[in-house]
């Protein structure tokens, strides 16, 4: 065992963990964060998602000790100023993209990613960006469309300070 300081959300936290547990373990069970999900557990569906720094991780793939001084992010920290999750969250509810719900806040935190690295993404950049996430369910194209409105009011609707 030892000991990591996290900043997730904002927040310090300090864990005594094995260094290779993984974060989404961390994120669950020490800290009792439970908007990433454990999905597949070998990267390759999403449900995990959070953002390091700003890059979206597949967290159960991410050792605990591979973190160090960068800022985790989860769903639960409620979006930036530049991207709020109310406009996420509400497009979401809109496009009615979520069946199950079980891979949305990865989905959230993929789209938030895309927000903060491309101010207007295309068609296509929100396609290839969101690609490596999965929905078991099958709304893959509501989820695309939820995106797109996403981006369109935030296009619109430059965020102001709040």
């Amino acid at each position: 065992m030892s000991t990591f300081k996290l900043q997730v959300n904002g927040k310090p936290y300090e864990v005594d963990v094995d260094a290779d547990t993984p974060l989404l373990y961390v994120l669950r069970n020490d800290l009792k964060l439970n908007g990433a999900k454990f999905g597949c557990g070998l990267g390759q569906c999403g449900s995990c998602t959070v953002m390091l720094d700003k890059e979206p991780v597949m967290s159960c793939l991410l050792p605990v000790s591979m973190v160090g001084s960068r800022a985790v992010r989860t769903v639960e920290s409620g979006g930036t100023r530049w991207v709020p999750s109310v406009v996420l969250q509400q497009a979401f509810i809109e496009e009615q993209a979520a069946q199950c719900g079980y891979c949305i806040a990865g989905m959230i935190m993929r789209a938030t990613a895309l927000f903060e690295q491309v101010a207007s993404p295309t068609d296509a950049q929100i396609k290839a960006w969101m690609q490596p996430n999965l929905c078991r369910c099958g709304t893959h194209l509501r989820i695309l469309r939820a995106v797109r409105r996403a981006a369109d009011v935030l296009k619109a609707q430059p965020i102001r300070n709040y």
